[in-house]
């Protein structure tokens, strides 16, 4: 249950800050999505930090990697976590497998919310 705790205080932290840096960038309709960019980007080189700190200090602990990590990064960007993922498979060798998931992804993604749209407006 001190697990859960600990996502949730990452998470509650990290769509806060989301929001704060989404709310504090000016966006026009139709304009490019900067605060989205900068958080996505922002979020990868954290969990890359965190990542980092973990593998090469062994000084973090378990529920400290859940806190930043699954609550604070996941619930900042899913793209940092998406992103570690396709690292991983690629420094495995996994080519194949880091090309399906970003295509499908982006691709399956994308087509799931203009379903969603689609079923719910109309168009």
């Amino acid at each position: 249950m001190l697990k859960i705790l600990y996502v949730g205080l990452g998470g509650f932290a990290g769509a806060v800050a989301r929001y704060f840096i989404q709310t504090h960038l000016p966006h026009r309709p139709g304009s490019y999505p900067w605060g989205t960019f900068l958080v996505n980007i922002a979020g990868c080189l954290l969990i890359g930090i965190i990542y980092g700190i973990a593998e090469k200090n062994k000084v973090m602990t378990h529920e400290l990697r859940l806190l930043l990590v699954i609550g604070f990064c996941g619930s900042f960007t899913t793209f940092s976590t998406f992103a570690a993922e396709n690292l991983n498979l690629l420094q495995l060798g996994n080519y194949l497998n880091v090309a399906v998931n970003i295509i499908l992804s982006v691709v399956l993604g994308l087509a799931a919310v203009y379903t969603g749209i689609f079923f719910t407006r109309g168009y």
